[in-house]
Formats: structure tokens, C-alpha cells, sequence
């Protein structure tokens, strides 16, 4: 396995959970909350940490390797989260400076041993990587739900869709019986809380009930919701889908440490 110097590392955490057809697909119209829905801690074994190899086995050699990497793209932000129509449907423009600027969409140095075109969640920290080649990343912040903070492991990028229909759980009808009217599904526009775009997280050929989607509520990013999946600001999600193969591997972790920061 690739590695790196001694502070640079990857956790990969516990084992991955199992993922059974239980699981609640993205309800994703709860409330926010601060409260951590992490696994409870458990002992990280050295085997469970990803550090030290010839790749990266001195600060020196790490340092020569980033000056070699190609400059990191500058970001138009007025221009990248503008608003705009996409698909017939008018997409608002996202005021970016009312989050924190670590969660809008940047490109950064990666360090990880994963294949460009992966996709990597870090469920703690709320940062999606797409890794690129030459050692680098597309950072987007993300908001979590319960359910995403329930799963970490593998799964595959098995179905894309523009602007999906979102049906809600019965059990969310059963709770909030107004929704009864989307018991057939509800179109995508500006009011599907599926957003621009989502994609669909399938294991050994099932689908994990797990989603890579917008919001209707960009304001939630970076922050714990109650319930749902992997939210991401209407212009990213659309960024990403523009990216991603359909087939990409996707790698959801409790926290991630493959990055280094200035």
C-alpha cells in the first residue's frame, strides 16, 4: 500500500459496516442539529493506519514531490456559484460568504492511495474529495445525515441522475401525513429536497439506499442534519456529476487524514 511521511496518514477506520435493505433511504428534509452521529471510538490498531512508505518516506522527499505537482486551480466564486438555469430549471445564486470557506469547492493537494476518478466522504469533517491525477483533489463540503454518519465502507456509483424524482420513506409520511402527495414521487425542481442532481451508492449489485444529491437548504452544508444522506450545494453536485463515471468507486470513512493543510 502507498504511504506517507510521519504526519501525513490516512484512517481507514473500523471495519465497514454491513448494509442491509433496513437502511432508510435519504428522507433529507429533517432539521439540523449539532449533535455528532459518529460510531462510538474504538482503538486504532497500526494496521488500521495508512503511513510510511518509499512514496513518501521523508519530509524532504514529500516536499520535492508536492513543488512537482502542477499549481492548484484558483476559484471564481462569484462565477461558480452563480445562479443559472440548468435543465429548464432556474438554479438561485448562492451567497458563499455566509459559510465557511472551507467548505466551498477548491482544489488541494491529496496524498491518499486511491485511483483518480474515486470519490472519498469524510463523515467527521464533512469534506467530499474526487481525487485527480498528479496528487491532487476536488474538495467540496458536504452536509451529513444520520444515516451517512450510520455507514462507512465501500460501494459503487451505479446510477446518475438530473434533477431525480424524491419519494419519501413512509415512515416520513406516516410522521408528516402532508407528504402523502408525494407518496408516486415528486418531480425534480427547486422545491425536491433531492436537489440538481443525485447519485446512487449500489454494493456487490444492491442499492445501499445511500445518495451523493443537492438541497434545497445550501445553508446546511458543513453542518450535522438529522436525517438524510450526502448533501452538497446545488452548483457542486453538478460540478461533481460532471466529473464522476458512472462505475466510480466511492470510499466513505469516519475521518480522513490524506490531506495536508498550509
Amino acid at each position: 500500500m502507498l504511504g506517507l511521511g510521519k504526519n501525513v496518514k490516512m484512517s481507514l477506520g473500523a471495519a465497514a459496516f454491513a448494509i442491509t435493505p433496513l437502511l432508510q433511504a435519504c428522507s433529507t428534509t429533517e432539521t439540523l442539529t449539532t449533535a455528532a452521529y459518529l460510531p462510538p471510538p474504538s482503538p486504532t490498531r497500526q494496521a488500521d493506519v495508512y503511513q510510511g512508505t518509499s512514496a513518501y518516506n521523508s519530509m524532504k522527499i514529500r516536499d520535492a514531490k508536492v513543488a512537482a505537482r502542477p499549481s492548484l486551480q484558483q476559484m471564481d466564486y462569484p462565477s461558480i456559484y452563480a445562479g443559472r438555469v440548468d435543465e429548464g430549471v432556474d438554479i438561485p445564486t448562492f451567497d458563499y460568504n455566509k459559510i465557511s470557506s472551507k467548505y466551498l469547492r477548491q482544489q488541494v493537494n491529496y496524498y491518499g492511495p486511491e485511483r483518480p476518478g474515486t470519490i472519498v466522504i469524510d463523515a467527521k469533517r464533512k469534506l467530499l474529495y474526487l481525487v485527480q491525477p498528479n496528487g491532487l483533489a476536488m474538495r467540496y463540503g458536504i452536509a451529513v445525515g444520520k444515516e451517512g454518519y450510520g455507514w462507512t465502507g465501500s460501494a459503487v456509483l451505479q446510477w446518475m441522475q438530473k434533477w431525480p424524482t424524491w419519494t419519501p420513506p413512509a415512515e416520513m409520511i406516516e410522521r408528516k401525513p402532508e407528504l402523502a402527495k408525494y407518496a408516486a414521487g415528486m418531480k425534480g425542481d427547486n422545491e425536491n429536497p433531492l436537489g440538481a442532481r443525485a447519485m446512487y451508492l449500489f454494493k456487490n449489485g444492491k442499492d445501499t439506499l445511500y445518495r451523493i444529491h443537492g438541497t434545497t437548504r445550501p445553508f446546511s452544508i458543513g453542518k450535522a442534519a438529522s436525517s438524510g444522506c450526502f448533501r452538497m450545494i446545488n452548483q457542486d453536485v453538478i460540478d461533481l456529476y460532471s466529473r464522476v463515471n458512472r462505475k466510480a468507486s466511492v470510499q466513505v470513512r469516519p475521518q480522513v487524514f490524506a490531506e495536508i493543510h498550509p
